[in-house]
């Protein structure tokens, strides 16, 4: 297995609760972030949502796909959302969103391991390709959850 440490960085001109919803509601992210073939719900969790696992299905510019599930652990409205992941990628995410005047800025912490053997022994060679397209799919979501969104975007600090 190979560790990754990903940091992303939005900023949209548009309220945090309009931008919550969108990014919570994962189910719906196939319909506005090109690279997300699927979302399936496979538990619900309890009331708030917390131990909700719903399994993601990624298609990128390299030529493989992940599926992975996350498991919901933290859910503070409209703060922070942080799931585990397991699967083909195991590890943590936790979106981070702050309000700053008319923006609210988003910020996504990514940290996995491959378990595919393939990617495990080709991590060093590949870590650039792999850093590169992680990049290139986030992207993909910023511009996408802008135009859902129908506001301004920045990508980066």
């Amino acid at each position: 297995m190979s560790d990754y440490t990903f940091l992303t960085v939005w900023k949209f001109k548009a309220p945090i609760e309009q931008v919550w919803a969108r990014l919570h509601d994962s189910e719906e992210w196939p319909q506005w972030w090109r690279g997300v073939e699927k979302v399936e719900c496979l538990e619900q969790g309890d009331a708030s949502g917390i131990g909700a696992v719903r399994r993601f299905t990624w298609k990128s510019s390299l030529p493989y796909r992940l599926a992975f599930n996350m498991r919901a652990t933290i859910i503070s409205e409209p703060f922070v959302l942080e799931g585990e992941a397991f699967g083909e990628l195991e590890g943590r995410g936790r979106w981070t969103l702050a309000q700053n005047g008319e923006w609210t800025s988003v910020r996504y912490d990514w940290n996995v391991r491959t378990t595919k053997p393939w990617m495990a022994r080709l991590a060093q060679l590949l870590m650039p390709a792999f850093r590169w397209n992680h990049d290139v799919v986030m992207g993909w979501g910023g511009e996408g959850l802008a135009r859902r969104l129908g506001c301004e975007f920045e990508d980066g600090e």
